[in-house]
């Protein structure tokens, strides 16, 4: 695709916004200008300018706007203009590009108000660029996942140029596979309470000359039964670091009823959308409208007066719902990831379970999951290890160790042991067992009041270990104390203050812990150390056996 022939959404026009205002459309094709700070809030917050890349860049213009209005002969007025910024970010408090874009504007302030408007008009540029990269990668993964014959989707909410600078996103994708001949026909949601599927999703396919029909919201569920869609291309107005997706409000209907029919749930958002500062979905604001968009149709009262009404204009999907996120970037799949780490977890524990090395509840695995918010999927508190199914696990934030989610299982005991781990060392899984000799050893060599160490040498198993000098090493034995945190902060101390450590410690009394790149490595290194530590129990250095007694006749 290119942009060449898409009419942008936005410009700017000698000191000002040029807007076609979303609200006139379909039927009357009207231009804004927006020459004051006020105008763009009021555009935006009445979404006459709507679309989570299409609010920013008006926001980074605002920004220009208020740089202008505010230099005068006297020089530039900063704090004034800082204001006006904190005014635009506020606008709409979901779609996380508006702040982004605004505090990116504003971050030129220092080299006058030209160098403002100049970082707006990049970001206008850019987003051109970046809508075609993701728009292409979204397409390619579409045709990868769906059957090789021209495609049903369903889309929800609008997504195309008018919400970007000129391409879109979802919608830009529609267009991308319609140009390569893989589009059959596609269902348009209407998108209640505000129909911007109705009026502006389905204007813009109309002018494209792409095959659609509009969906009445609540039948989306029931054309998936029928066989009628082949993916869901939907956008995003925020995403959280574990890719909880934030959207127009239905969204997370379809993505469960998606997920029921084995039907593709695609995002496609440009690489601004993500919030790496949530590590889920429960800390985005969502936007409650105002009454009156569900009580009244154009004006005419459409409920009986005073009636209630719940209002949200987003809904937050679960990344376990979402098979792709797609920006100009990359491509994030957290259903898979999350759900694959899950699964082998819960393979591994039932191995090291039948065992013995993981008896009863005891011991305890995790993941460090590949995605920027930096979460570890550990197995929950007092879980059968030989019956471990990934229901029994849970997600938590790897710089507290406590759940992301405010409800569900409790994380196992040692989860800060874990953290500490993955805090100090490359390390992506630990595994932490009572396997029989590595804890025989342990409470052979350890003391309960001290750290102390296991010299090793000389064995051909230490090789496993992936240690810089596979000859020998120095594993640590710490105290098993009762605040596991205590134990938590001696782990994260030995591994800061020792480097070339081996990828290994002991707690005295109570097993070994080990970590890798990925759970079998962790594993292999495991059973090393394990068969390492029964060479020490049955055949113990000779300092450590016992005296024997001289034989009858002999000398001692």
């Amino acid at each position: 695709m290119t942009s060449t022939a898409i009419e942008p959404s936005l410009t700017w026009d000698d000191g000002a916004v040029l807007a076609l205002d979303q609200r006139a459309l379909p039927h009357r094709r009207e231009l804004l200008r927006l020459e004051t700070v006020d105008q763009v809030v009021d555009a935006v917050r009445a979404l006459a300018v709507r679309g989570a890349p299409a609010i920013g860049l008006a926001g980074a213009f605002g920004v220009a706007i208020s740089a202008r209005r505010h230099t005068t002969a006297a020089g530039l007025d900063a704090p004034a203009v800082r204001a006006d910024a904190a005014r635009l970010a506020a606008a709409r408090p979901t779609a996380v590009n508006l702040g982004w874009a605004v505090r990116r504007a504003l971050a030129r302030l220092p080299d006058g108000p030209d160098a403002v408007l100049a970082e707006a008009l990049a970001m206008l540029d850019e987003d051109v660029a970046v809508n075609l990269a993701a728009v292409a990668r979204a397409a390619d993964l579409v045709e990868a996942l769906t059957p090789d014959r021209p495609l049903r989707v369903l889309t929800h909410c609008n997504t195309g140029r008018l919400a970007t600078a000129a391409v879109g996103t979802a919608l830009g994708t529609v267009r991308e596979l319609a140009d390569r001949g893989r589009i059959e026909e596609v269902l348009v949601d209407e998108t209640r309470p505000l129909l911007q599927g109705a009026r502006l999703t389905a204007w813009e396919l109309g002018e494209a000359g792409i095959p659609y029909r509009l969906c009445v919201d609540a039948a989306a569920a029931a054309a998936m039964s029928r066989g009628m869609v082949d993916c869901v291309l939907v956008g995003a107005d925020r995403i959280a670091a574990n890719g909880d997706v934030a959207n127009k409000i239905g969204t997370y209907g379809l993505a469960v009823a998606a997920a029921r029919h084995g039907i593709p749930f695609v995002v496609v958002a440009s690489d601004s959308t993500w919030d790496r500062t949530l590590p889920d979905g429960t800390g985005i604001v969502v936007e409650e409208r105002a009454p009156d968009e569900v009580t009244h149709l154009q004006g005419v009262a459409a409920a009986p007066a005073g009636a209630g009404v719940h209002n949200p204009a987003f809904d937050v999907t679960p990344a376990e719902l979402v098979t792709a996120i797609v920006s100009e970037h990359a491509t994030v799949r957290p259903a898979a990831t999350a759900a694959r780490a899950a699964e082998q977890l819960a393979v591994l524990s039932g191995t090291l379970y039948r065992r013995g090395w993981m008896p009863g509840t005891a011991g305890n695995l995790s993941v460090l999951l590949p995605d920027p918010g930096g979460r570890v999927l550990i197995t929950a508190s007092g879980r059968d290890k030989g019956a471990l199914t990934p229901r029994d696990l849970v997600t938590v934030d790897l710089a507290t160790g406590r759940p992301v989610a405010p409800t569900g299982p409790r994380a196992s005991a040692e989860t800060l042991i874990h953290t500490a781990v993955y805090r100090a060392t490359d390390a992506r899984a630990v595994v932490h067992a009572h396997a029989p000799y590595a804890t025989a050893v342990a409470a052979r060599v350890g003391a309960r009041d001290r750290a102390t160490t296991l010299e090793l040498a000389d064995f051909e198993l230490l090789k496993g270990l992936g240690l810089a000098d596979p000859a020998r090493t120095a594993v640590p034995v710490l105290p098993n104390w009762p605040d596991v945190a205590r134990i938590a902060a001696d782990v994260a101390d030995h591994l800061a203050r020792t480097p070339g450590h081996p990828p290994a410690l002991l707690i005295t009394d109570h097993g070994v812990t080990v970590w890798g790149d990925d759970l079998d490595q962790a594993r292999n290194r495991l059973e090393c150390l394990e068969a390492i530590c029964q060479l020490l129990v049955l055949n113990p250095p000779a300092a450590d056996r016992p005296a024997r007694e001289p034989e009858e006749g002999t000398r001692p």
